[in-house]
């Protein structure tokens, strides 16, 4: 079984910064890519920003320039610094990771129990 721990949120005044954390830990082999999601309320869940094993990089437009992911493949852990933080980036942030439990390449593919983020005017 493979375990996603976030950590990190809370409330910040807009231009504000959080840094969000996200924890791996069981059965895991390898990871392959690790993201970062966020919902709104009355929202669907959408991509935040995602990072491959290789460190390649994808962000939602409305993150780009304001917030970086990064990962500490030792710790298996996934961070996402965000910085000039906005009302409307009020959200439960979810971190998602896949990758392989062992060496069969038996897949997982889990998501943490989110974090909320709350920005105030």
């Amino acid at each position: 079984q493979v375990l996603l721990e976030e950590s990190g949120g809370g409330l910040v005044q807009a231009g504000g910064s959080l840094r969000l954390s996200c924890v791996a830990s069981g059965s895991i082999f390898r990871i392959n890519a690790m993201g970062w999601y966020r919902q709104a309320p009355g929202a669907q869940r959408e991509l935040v920003a995602l990072i491959t094993s290789g460190d390649m990089t994808r962000y939602a437009d409305s993150a780009k320039g304001r917030f970086t992911i990064s990962r500490d493949k030792s710790k298996n852990t996934l961070y996402l610094q965000m910085n000039s933080l906005k009302p409307e980036d009020t959200a439960v942030y979810y971190c998602n990771a896949d990758g392989f439990r062992n060496e069969n390449y038996d897949s997982f593919d889990v998501w943490g129990q989110g974090t909320q983020v709350t920005v105030s005017l």
